[in-house]
């Protein structure tokens, strides 16, 4: 991923709001980011942008060297799902589904996984987050950290080279924070490029790169 001088400003009814000013980053494979800055700063729009989530930007970002600013809505929708894998504070389970069911979830419009292997996938990954007594469970049987890992476990449904997760440990305990953080630095291990935004000063003994933003731009 390579981001070059983007700019994203917001049109309110009295003022223009620069939420990013002149950022420029390459974010590689194998490693884990760190974003942080106070709130306001700029940090979940460039998540925004980097999720193909928020279009209306100036700038130039590329994936795997393709311009994604010239793609339309069906190719970013592609590349939303077999490039990245989106992880968030709320989780966004669905309650009425089983823990494997909600991994399965982002498969079922990838016509690139046969339909018979969708469930034994999902409970390969809930096994890999280390919840395989849990993968019957709904969501209000798990606590806040096993929620949050059965989401890390659907980010890898379509087994993404980018993981972006936007305060992935804001609603859980230390320890939980841990096993979170632990889970997403292994994942670097193997080869994929982690992304997070967190307010946490924890996060920093895992991140590879710290990228602080104040005022939309990015201070040394």
């Amino acid at each position: 991923m390579n981001i070059e001088n983007i700019e994203k400003i917001y049109q309110t009814t009295k003022e223009k709001v620069v939420a990013l000013s002149e950022v420029t980053y390459e974010f590689k494979k194998g490693k884990f980011y760190a974003i942080m800055g106070h709130s306001g700063s700029g940090k979940s729009t460039l998540l925004s942008i980097l999720g193909c989530l928020e279009t209306n930007y100036t700038g130039s970002y590329k994936i795997e060297g393709k311009d994604v600013s010239k793609l339309n809505d069906e190719e970013l929708s592609k590349i939303r799902m077999k490039k990245i894998g989106f992880v968030f504070q709320d989780y966004f389970l669905d309650e009425h589904l089983k823990a494997y069911e909600n991994v399965m979830l982002p498969m079922l419009i990838n016509s690139e996984i046969k339909k018979e292997e969708r469930q034994e996938k999902a409970m390969n990954l809930i096994k890999k987050m280390g919840l395989e007594e849990r993968m019957n469970h709904y969501p209000k049987a798990l606590s806040g950290g096993e929620q949050q890992r059965i989401c890390l476990a659907r980010a890898l449904a379509n087994n993404p080279d980018y993981i972006l997760a936007d305060e992935p440990t804001g609603n859980l305990d230390e320890v939980n924070e841990e096993k979170v953080f632990t889970e997403l630095k292994k994942l670097c291990k193997e080869g994929k490029c982690v992304i997070a935004v967190s307010h946490s000063n924890e996060i920093k003994k895992y991140a590879d790169e710290i990228i602080t933003l104040k005022g939309g731009k990015i201070v040394k």
